[in-house]
């Protein structure tokens, strides 16, 4: 048991120095979809969360990790500017369903067009070796969580 408690710490901080890696190269990247969008960051990830299917507003504030108004804010302000329409959710007609326009698809088109989300160059500096062992590990990882 003590060797499981130990392997798990090991993971912990492995896990810190990817979260890290990540966080800080999203800066610039978020910086230019702002930049490109002219929107707050968090108006773009709506429009790219819903680019797949429509959401109701619970959806929203939960795949962002926002409470209810702020997304009702968002959600309006997005509306306002005519990237987002809200229909009658077709089982509960208590529920608006949130879904692109087709200026809001543009955008969202736009930003996968123009905003580059290359690696860091030393992660592009790996061997390909290195970035095989990587994408497996990754693989085994995202696919046990499924």
């Amino acid at each position: 048991m003590i060797g499981h408690t130990h392997s798990g710490s090991e993971a912990d901080r492995i896990w810190q120095m990817m979260v890290g890696l990540v966080w800080e190269t999203r800066g610039e990247w978020r910086r230019k979809v702002i930049d490109v969008t002219g929107l707050p960051f968090s108006r773009a990830r709506i429009l790219w969360r819903l680019l797949d299917a429509p959401l109701s507003l619970k959806e929203i504030a939960y795949v962002t990790s926002s409470d209810a108004p702020a997304t009702t804010v968002a959600v309006n302000d997005l509306e306002d500017r005519g990237l987002v329409e809200r229909n009658p959710h077709p089982d509960n007609r208590r529920t608006k369903l949130v879904s692109l326009t087709s200026a809001g698809k543009r955008l969202v088109e736009l930003i996968q067009r123009t905003v580059r989300d290359d690696a860091p160059v030393p992660m592009q500096q790996l061997s390909k070796t290195d970035l095989a062992h990587l994408r497996r590990i990754l693989e085994r990882i995202s696919n046990h969580e499924n």
